[in-house]
């Protein structure tokens, strides 16, 4: 019996994370400081048409809030129920017979699962490889060529200078070029944007969300700037209503950040990742130089399965990662406010304590 609906379907997986509930969940990089103020004082001023009536077509309050906060056209803006839903629409408008996704990896774990959505085929370049030369991006003419900037989970940002010789490469394919999509789910605490460059490169994508620095995660909102006639096929593949009323004027209202709450907890998250940064390699854990708002270290076993489990046995939940190329295994943590990090410290130390002690019965063992 065939496989229902699509026989391709068999290798994409249902998201199951397998996290157990922990007190303190540093796993999934939201804002720990809260919600915007702004948005949440939008949500709590909801009627009942906020509910009873279908939102605009295609949130064009967001579309304006955006088009002001980055100085673009609003009609280069095109917005989703989180930027992995922009990311889905834009893939499913590029896609055609044979269509590939070409990214560098470790990044964004849905990439893959999206290119397989949407029947095209998903083709990854080392992360390490394609940093010494964006030109490993742009082999085998791909359809679309996917940069996490900075990166999920390790980190990193390319540079400016990195990202315009990418650019300049794909589009010497013509009118064949490949779109590239620049995710900055994490470009607040990064301190650059790359944006403006959407009126230089016709076929670059920038996307962002608001469920990082706005703290908005649970309203599932994005957006993504482009050319006019790029934006347009996305629009197209997203379809109308997308955006509830409520998830798309709270989301102007942070954008706004006429408090400045945004810039305060970006301010001080910096600060804190600083600071953990620090005590990570005071503890020999190898910790990537961040430009988000966690950081990848090194597994303390060298096992970051067991090492996550450890650490959810404590109260501590973290996100593992399996093989990174030159480096092993690693565990990422979200960086909060300091008592928050105090405490997963604390729960490191034990772990790091436990290991220790294994080691030294171990060695008497072997005398």
């Amino acid at each position: 019996m065939s496989p229902f609906p699509r026989a391709d379907y068999a290798r994409v997986s249902r998201y199951e994370p397998d996290r157990r509930p922990v007190s303190l969940d540093l796993s999934d990089n939201t804002n720990l400081w809260g919600t915007h103020p702004a948005a949440l004082e939008r949500i709590r001023a909801a009627t009942a048409d906020d509910l009873a009536r279908y939102p605009e077509l295609y949130a064009d309050v967001l579309r304006d809030a955006v088009s002001v906060r980055f100085d673009v056209d609003p009609d280069c803006v095109t917005t989703g129920a989180g930027s992995d839903d922009v990311l889905d629409s834009a893939f499913r408008a590029v896609f055609a017979p044979g269509a590939t996704v070409r990214y560098a990896s470790p990044t964004f774990s849905m990439i893959e699962p999206l290119a397989h959505m949407n029947a095209m085929s998903a083709e990854a370049v080392p992360w390490g490889e394609a940093l010494v030369d964006p030109a490993r991006l742009c082999e085998g003419r791909p359809d679309l060529i996917y940069v996490c900037r900075p990166n999920n989970p390790t980190g990193e940002s390319a540079p400016a200078e990195w990202v315009e010789r990418l650019l300049g490469l794909a589009d010497e394919a013509g009118p064949d070029a490949p779109l590239v999509i620049l995710d900055e789910a994490y470009a607040d605490f990064g301190g650059e944007t790359l944006i403006p460059w959407v009126a230089r490169y016709s076929r670059l994508v920038v996307a962002r969300t608001a469920s990082k620095a706005f703290g908005l995660a649970g309203l599932r909102c994005g957006f993504a700037v482009a050319s006019p006639e790029t934006t347009l096929e996305i629009e197209k593949s997203r379809g109308p209503y997308k955006v509830s009323r409520l998830a798309a004027e709270a989301t102007a209202a942070a954008l706004r950040d006429d408090s400045g709450w945004m810039a305060s907890t970006v301010e001080e998250c910096l600060a804190n990742r600083a600071r953990l940064h620090s005590a990570l390699t005071e503890r020999g854990l190898r910790p990537f130089d961040s430009r988000a708002n966690f950081i990848l270290f090194a597994a303390p076993s060298g096992q970051a399965r067991a090492d996550a489990l450890s650490l959810r046995d404590r109260g501590v939940g973290v996100r593992p990662f399996i093989g990174i190329p030159g480096f092993g295994e690693g565990l990422r943590v979200t960086v909060g406010p300091w008592p928050l990090m105090e405490r997963f410290l604390e729960a490191l130390d034990a772990i790091l304590l436990d290991g220790a002690a294994r080691d030294r019965a171990n060695g008497e063992m072997t005398r």
